[in-house]
């Protein structure tokens, strides 16, 4: 059975000392205005005398190494340069093509449905919606969907598209008034969703490890036309949008779990203008850095922000 989850609140009581945690997670309460009806979870309203803790600096680092405790929940919830990407699991194909369809068929026209956005992002032990509503998310943990209502929680075993519809209250398909151009393809509603617990835990930090280093990313480019990082449920890749269209540097740079592209976990940028050059060499007319590539770098979120950052350079 899951529990309730605030995030923020979480992480900052293991933090302790009266430090305030911003962390990866989406957290209530729901933001039900625009333009992006979701928290920013790394941003934080200035309190005097407040001390903010952020995945962005070396404080949670400096205190694991102090706390076991602490170093356990910052391993976990990718807080800090603290944990690796292990090898992919074999079953991971089949798990990766279950849960796109079951994001973009149940869990995003959830979110859709009561504030048309789309988008989704990490949570731990799978992904889900940002807080909307009546602080209600919908997110996959582990093997379980699970809706949390403010502070009631349900889960069930994810089995069918059918089965997670009903479970969440929606009739399983795409988003309504929205043109995908690659959408997953149509599946029956009554077959069993492949869920394999190797393939959830490496997806799991997957999409950690891609939202600290994006998070990141974002954090350097710092300019007011980013978008948010976000995990696109027709895609099942966390992404985000740098640069200027008008000035020819716009590119999304996004973290793909594999796909019919490359089958392999992948980083990625696609810019929006074509380029030439070596570097530019992905079948999609970008760039890609895989995960067997990036494995055994000493330090892996270094390796992956080097790669984004020479994609950066070279656009601009």
């Amino acid at each position: 059975m899951s529990s309730v989850r605030n995030a923020r609140r979480e992480a900052s009581d293991v933090l302790g000392g009266g430090r305030v945690a911003v962390v990866l997670e989406p957290s209530p309460p729901a933001v039900n205005e625009g333009p992006w009806f979701a928290d920013h979870p790394l941003a934080v309203e200035d309190v005097e005398d407040v001390i903010v803790v952020s995945p962005l600096d070396d404080a949670w680092t400096v205190d694991a190494r102090k706390d076991p405790a602490v170093g356990r929940y910052a391993r976990e919830h990718w807080i800090g340069d603290l944990k690796r990407l292990d090898a992919v699991p074999a079953t991971l194909g089949s798990t990766r093509r279950s849960l796109t369809v079951l994001a973009f068929s149940v869990i995003s026209p959830a979110r859709h449905f009561a504030n048309g956005k789309i988008g989704l992002r990490w949570t731990k032990g799978g992904f889900g919606t940002p807080f909307f509503g009546n602080d209600r998310q919908v997110r996959v943990e582990g093997s379980s969907l699970v809706v949390q209502d403010g502070d009631t929680v349900d889960s069930v075993p994810i089995t069918t598209l059918r089965a997670a519809g009903k479970f969440v209250g929606v009739t399983p398909g795409a988003p309504t008034g929205i043109e995908f151009h690659d959408a997953p393809a149509e599946i029956d509603l009554d077959a069993d969703l492949e869920v394999d617990a190797a393939a959830l835990a490496f997806l799991d930090d997957w999409f950690g490890f891609s939202t600290l280093v994006l998070e990141r990313l974002h954090a350097r480019a710092g300019s007011p036309t980013d978008t948010r990082v976000q995990l696109w449920p027709e895609h099942f890749d966390a992404a985000i949008e740098l640069g200027d269209a008008d000035g020819g540097t716009r590119a999304s740079y996004g973290a793909s779990p594999g796909d019919a592209t490359i089958p392999v976990p992948y980083l990625y940028v696609s810019p929006w203008a074509p380029q030439e050059g070596e570097f530019w060499s992905a079948p999609f007319g970008g760039a890609a850095l895989t995960l067997d590539e990036l494995h055994d770098a000493p330090d892996q979120v270094a390796g992956a922000l080097t790669f984004f950052e020479r994609a950066r350079s070279l656009l601009s």
